[in-house]
């Protein structure tokens, strides 16, 4: 009984903070590119435009939901179900840190763990196109209709080169289970080298992180592979046709995808949870971190002259929640009751998988605000000439290695 309601407990939660932050991911691409572009962007709604994911969630909601009277319509609904479910099931196999003690009862903090667990989350990744090509095909829309085709065929040329970049780390750790993967890249490489899959011997995996990255990208439908729903050519691409829920379910499921393809991206090449740095100074770096950016923001909001009307009250009050949140990484080397120390043990893990894996999402936001759009053709010839093949080679090369050395 104990483990179901923690099982419950643990699916509320991930549910809420990655649909949460599938949400404010929005925010955030949408302030990285406006400072890119050298504009504000979102600022209006609520302090620099913080709520911004709200207003946008309640305009979907109680916008008209215009269903065109020529499509299938049981398809028409099912495709944005299948896009946003299959995403919410991918995140489930994938472990966020190490194993904790919560009232007397051990668990990992993961969902659930698989012996097999990077295979489910390729099925579902193959299955999930099924969401764009129905959506493009129950539009009864030419433009919908060739967004669809072009996902379709889209996965064909990169789920192959994604697919051998995995088995690549796969090979030197032995296991399909996340949680192990992570495990055989702890420890650090003459002592300060963190010991992942990118530095690892016999092969450093740095080809194989790369090749995934690309592939991560025409996965996700993001720049410079948004050929689904390239909008100079395809007006929308396969959503043309959808608005109101509908759309924001395919919203979502496109930054769910990013989020679970970042994590993944973390567990196969940069260790999962485990730091970057030796200890004692992986506990102190989330420390620094928070405390500096606490601090500056509290000498910002002094600058009465040069800050803003919104800065003078958000400045202090987002300063003390990062000094609050540097004070919860202190806990480690507090003296604690058993109890609150195993709980505060887990924090530090907890942070790095978040930090790598923001890193990446980071990455697609900046790749977005930098590189133009590929031709379909280009994407095609991109894939089949240069990327597969130098997915086979390192491959090869990996398997070789560890046959010689392992």
């Amino acid at each position: 009984m104990e483990f179901i309601i923690i099982s419950l407990v643990k699916a509320a939660l991930v549910a809420f903070v990655l649909l949460t932050l599938a949400a404010y991911l929005v925010w955030i691409e949408r302030k990285v590119l406006a400072h890119i572009q050298l504009r504000v962007g979102p600022y209006r709604v609520g302090p620099h435009g913080l709520l911004q994911p709200l207003s946008d969630l309640i305009k979907l909601l109680t916008k008209e939901g215009v269903m065109p009277a020529s499509v299938n319509k049981f398809y028409y609904l099912l495709a944005p179900f299948i896009a946003v479910a299959l995403a919410l099931v991918s995140i489930s196999v994938i472990p966020f840190g190490n194993e904790i003690e919560i009232f007397g009862i051990r668990t990992w903090m993961q969902l659930t763990d698989v012996n097999i667990g990077l295979l489910v989350i390729l099925a579902i990744s193959s299955v999930s196109v099924y969401g764009i090509a129905l959506g493009g095909w129950a539009s009864n829309n030419k433009y919908a209709l060739l967004g669809g085709l072009r996902s379709a065929a889209q996965m064909i040329s990169y789920e192959l080169p994604m697919s051998l970049a995995i088995v690549s780390p796969l090979l030197i750790a032995n296991t399909l289970s996340l949680r192990e993967v992570a495990q055989a890249q702890s420890g650090f490489i003459f002592g300060f080298i963190p010991n992942w899959f990118v530095f690892q011997g016999p092969v450093p995996q740095i080809l194989s992180f790369l090749i995934f990255l690309i592939a991560g990208f025409a996965e996700t439908n993001r720049v410079p592979f948004d050929l689904p729903e390239a909008e100079n050519e395809l007006v929308a691409g396969f959503h043309t046709e959808y608005s109101s829920t509908c759309f924001a379910a395919f919203f979502t499921a496109e930054y769910i995808n990013m989020v679970t393809i970042s994590a993944l991206a973390t567990h196969l090449f940069l260790g999962g949870w485990n730091p970057a740095f030796p200890e004692p100074v992986a506990g102190l770096v989330p420390v620094l971190l928070f405390f500096g950016l606490g601090l500056v923001l509290l000498y910002h909001a002094t600058q009465t002259v040069k800050t803003r009307t919104w800065d003078k009250y958000s400045f202090p009050v987002v300063g003390l929640i990062a000094c609050g949140i540097g004070s919860i990484f202190l806990t480690p080397f507090l003296p604690l009751p058993d109890a609150l120390a195993k709980i505060a043990q887990a924090i530090g893990p907890l942070f790095w998988f978040a930090a790598k894996t923001g890193a990446i999402l980071f990455l697609f936001i900046w790749v977005r605000g930098t590189l133009p759009r590929f031709r379909f053709d280009q994407l095609m010839r991109f894939t089949w000439l240069f990327l597969f093949p130098l997915a086979i080679f390192n491959l090869m090369l990996t398997g070789l290695a560890v046959a010689l050395w392992k």
